[in-house]
């Protein structure tokens, strides 16, 4: 709603090189997907700072200087909480916001909560954000009894949260602390290339300001005697590749080397690392193209994806009930499982070929009968399509089209259902459908003008992979990769935070996944439609910090905060590739590509890597 009211802001910030076809299509796509991501980062960090749409109102009022992207993110911050409210509802960062202010303002409630909980350990503490430190340090108390445990080298989650590792390290210079560099994961050569990363990125990384990214204390292993000893050292088992591949080439790669490594590994375990869920995906459709077994942990599921895509191509077609490609779609899902049969493959084929030759849909569907005559297909189809297999089954097709069209009329958790019956037999699969039939029928509620066309993308996120989305598949349960012995897991990095296996593959790790800030780096959050490659969402939590400031020394510099974001996702990456490296227990083989224009290069601590392990040891290909 804001965007379609505030079409002065897209024309502000977009980019003046744009032809006209690439400003319409950012204006109706990106334009507002852009934003929605930016008033999220906004709404919350105005949280995690207990800053309430009013109070910024008078803020913004009193400030100094125009901040407009603030004003955009109180508007629509303003707007979502009564929306909120509204409803009776609150969302994760309310949660932790109300507990917070429950805490201040009742003495009673936290005394009785200090004398529950006389002590407090605080795991992965790296990823706490400012308010959540508040909490548990109200309920420790002065010379209360608080542990907090984590590393702040395996800091990740600062791009999609409001973790801040810096609390951690402050934390620890103003409190006494006990460094843990004992690790039995992983195998000495593995624990040998993380600690050099720590090294060169303190030493030698081309920003000065990334390289406190990593710090000590080192990976040592642990003693001989200790119950979950280290691997045996093999340097031998680690593969830093050279080799320049596009994306598509590195995943036959992959493919080709694990197709040689599992029929010797049956009990051993792996994992294909990526940096996006993107990636990810399409390394699992390739095992799936190629009958390899796997497992996912992304977003979603191939089942759930699937059964979403399903329902989803359906229900495009009865949005557009004339266009034969989208019944040819239709009849594709109808019968998706002769694509495999390779019997019933040259009848699926054809039978397609022929719905999307089809010149008047509505006359296929259902044919002008006049009174006293036979109703016949091949009045409707072409002489050389009558074969009674053919007919049969654009027949049986048709009854099943009729049916869909009947249900048009139901309220669309209803027509969801409807549709599942005839698609699915396998249990998950329905119980999937009555998960989304219940959020669809909830943003019917939300927005009761709606239409069928207006549900469709909500599927399509799901079955592409760009909205989590829990199914009812044994992958969408908790993970333990030991019970995935000679099966494949495919993950992003962020998702395979906690877990390790005997072999893991990092995949792309070019300087757009992993940039240094240099010449010709990319960087994600840096949209090509923008002018001066802006990153909206560092530059509307600059202002908000420049709003919330009532002391007046902070000013807004537009650029100033792109670069600092740029600086810190540079961090954050290292951290990950950090994180992605010591997931491996034995052996480890990390790759890149040239990316999807062809122009990416390894990335500069991958480039590192090479220099220092060929100085003993030559790279291996796969």
């Amino acid at each position: 709603q804001w965007v379609r009211a505030h079409p002065e802001v897209f024309e502000s910030y977009l980019s003046p090189a744009l032809e006209d076809h690439q400003r319409r299509r950012v204006a109706n796509r990106d334009w507002p997907d852009y934003i929605e991501s930016v008033a999220l980062s906004f709404i919350r960090s105005a949280k995690d700072l207990h800053l309430s749409p009013e109070d910024l109102r008078v803020a913004l009022e009193q400030a100094r200087e125009p901040l407009p992207l603030a004003e955009m993110g109180q508007e629509i911050y303003a707007d979502y909480q009564r929306a909120l409210a509204y409803r009776g509802a609150v969302d994760f960062d309310d949660l932790i916001r109300l507990a917070y202010q429950a805490l201040r303002s009742s003495p009673g409630l936290l005394e009785r909560l200090r004398h529950r909980w006389p002590f407090i350990l605080e795991d992965e503490a790296q990823d706490s954000s400012r308010i959540q430190k508040e909490i548990i340090s109200l309920l420790a108390g002065p010379g209360g009894n608080w542990v907090r445990v984590g590393d702040p080298n395996q800091a990740i989650f600062e791009t999609f949260t409001t973790a801040n590792p810096e609390l951690l390290r402050d934390f620890i210079a103003n409190n006494p602390s006990i460094d843990m560099p004992e690790s039995g994961r992983s195998q000495p050569s593995v624990l040998d290339i993380a600690n050099f990363l720590i090294d060169w990125v303190r030493a030698e990384h081309p920003v000065m300001d990334a390289r406190d990214a990593l710090q000590p204390p080192y990976i040592i292993p642990v003693p001989p005697d200790d119950p979950q000893p280290n691997p045996p050292d093999d340097p031998e088992a680690i593969q830093l590749i050279k080799t320049k591949m596009g994306p598509d080439e590195e995943i036959r790669e992959l493919i080709r080397s694990l197709e040689a490594w599992l029929p010797d590994h049956p009990d051993s375990t792996v994992a294909v690392l990526t940096c996006t869920n993107d990636y990810a995906a399409q390394v699992a459709e390739a095992l799936k193209v190629q009958r390899i077994e796997y497992r996912e942990l992304l977003r979603s599921t191939s089942p759930t994806r699937a059964a979403a895509g399903a329902l989803s191509y359906i229900m495009d077609y009865l949005a557009a009930p004339d266009s034969a490609p989208k019944l040819a779609q239709a009849y594709k899902v109808w019968r998706r499982a002769w694509r495999t049969d390779l019997a019933c493959r040259p009848m699926f084929d054809y039978v397609a070929g022929t719905l999307r030759r089809l010149r008047n849909v509505e006359t296929y569907i259902a044919p002008f009968v006049p009174a006293g005559s036979v109703e016949k297909l091949d009045d409707v189809l072409a002489a050389d399509e009558e074969s009674s297999e053919v007919m049969a089954e654009l027949a049986a097709f048709r009854e099943v089209v009729l049916r869909w069209h009947s249900a048009t009329i139901l309220p669309i958790d209803q027509l969801v259902l409807t549709l599942a019956q005839e698609l699915f037999s396998v249990p998950a699969d329905l119980a999937l459908a009555h998960k989304l039939a219940l959020v669809l029928r909830q943003a019917a509620e939300e927005n009761p003008d709606w239409r069928l066309p207006e549900f469709i993308p909500m599927l399509n996120e799901i079955a592409r992979n760009e909205r989590r989305f829990i199914g009812f598949s044994s992958d969408d349960a908790g993970f333990d990769p030991d019970d995935y012995r000679g099966i494949v897991i495919v993950s992003t990095m962020h998702k395979a935070k906690g877990l390790e296996w005997d072999r893991v593959y990092l995949l792309s790790v070019n300087n757009f996944d992993y940039p240094s800030d240099q010449p010709g780096d990319r960087f994600i959050a840096e949209k090509w439609f923008l002018r001066d490659d802006l990153n909206l969402e560092a530059e509307v939590l600059a202002q908000l910090e420049v709003a919330q400031d009532t002391s007046g020394d902070s000013f807004y510099a537009e650029g100033a905060a792109t670069l600092q974001a740029r600086v810190d996702y540079v961090r954050e990456r290292l951290r990950l590739l950090f994180v992605g490296i010591t997931r491996a227990r034995r052996e480890l083989i990390v790759s890149w590509n040239s990316g999807r224009r062809g122009d990416a290069a390894p990335a500069a601590a991958l480039q590192a890597l090479w220099q220092w392990w060929q100085q003993s040891r030559e790279p291996r290909d796969l």
